[in-house]
C-alpha cells in the first residue's frame, strides 16, 4: 500500500494513507451514532497514535467538502456523519485493520463515558475574593442533585487537579462524604479502602 500521509506521531500499525484516515473518521462517527465534539474526534485519533494530527485535519476537511460529514452548526464545535459517510463506513471499514478499529472504538467509548460523568457531575472554578479559587462540585444521579459542595484551594493548578481527580470517580467522593456525615464507621472504612486501591 502506498503511504501518502505524514507519519509523525503515528504508532506502528497506525494509518499512513489519507483515504484510510477518512474511513476511520467515518467509522468512529458512525459507531457513535450522534454528533461528536470535533476537537475530541481529532484528539482520539492523534493521542492514540492512529494518524498524524495534520493529516487527520486534512482528511476531515476533505470529508466535509465531499459532504460525508458535516458540522452541526456554525460554531463547528460538533460534527456528525451524513448518509454518504455512513455508506463509506459500512462499505470500507474492513479496509482498516481490526486492531485499529478496536483501538479507535475503545478510546471513543472511554471519552464518551468521561464526558457523561462530567456532564452529570459538573465542576466550576471561580476566583475567590482575596485570592485563591472556589471549586464548586455537584454530584447528580442524572436527574437531581445528590450533593453540592464548594472547596477553597490556593491556586488554579490545584483547582484543576481537584477537578480532574473528582471526575475520575465522583461516586467515591459522595460515598466518603456521606459516610462521614452520617457517622457510619464501617462505610467510612470501606470507602477509604476503595480510595487506597
Amino acid at each position: 500500500m502506498d503511504f501518502d500521509a505524514f507519519s509523525a506521531g503515528v504508532e506502528p500499525g497506525g494509518l499512513r494513507n489519507k483515504s484510510d484516515i477518512g474511513v476511520l473518521i467515518c467509522y468512529i462517527l458512525d459507531s457513535v451514532g450522534k454528533p461528536f465534539r470535533t476537537e475530541d474526534l481529532i484528539n482520539i485519533i492523534q493521542e492514540n497514535g492512529l494518524a498524524n494530527y495534520f493529516e487527520t485535519n486534512s482528511a476531515m476537511a476533505e470529508l466535509i467538502k465531499c459532504k460525508n460529514i458535516e458540522y452541526t452548526d456554525d460554531t463547528q464545535e460538533y460534527i456528525q456523519i451524513t448518509e454518504n459517510g455512513k455508506m463509506i463506513s459500512h462499505q470500507l471499514n474492513t479496509t482498516l485493520s481490526l486492531s485499529i478499529r478496536q483501538k479507535a472504538i475503545e478510546a471513543t467509548m472511554r471519552l464518551v463515558e468521561k464526558r457523561k460523568i462530567e456532564q452529570e457531575n459538573p465542576v466550576s472554578i471561580h476566583k475567590a475574593e482575596g485570592g485563591g479559587y472556589n471549586v464548586n462540585f455537584r454530584i447528580t444521579d442524572g436527574m437531581r442533585d445528590l450533593m453540592s459542595l464548594t472547596l477553597f484551594v490556593p491556586d488554579i493548578s490545584e483547582a484543576n487537579a481537584v477537578k480532574r481527580n473528582f471526575h475520575k470517580n465522583p461516586e467515591r467522593m459522595y460515598s466518603i462524604i456521606l459516610a462521614a456525615v452520617i457517622g457510619e464507621k464501617e462505610m467510612i472504612d470501606e470507602a477509604l479502602k476503595e480510595l487506597n486501591k
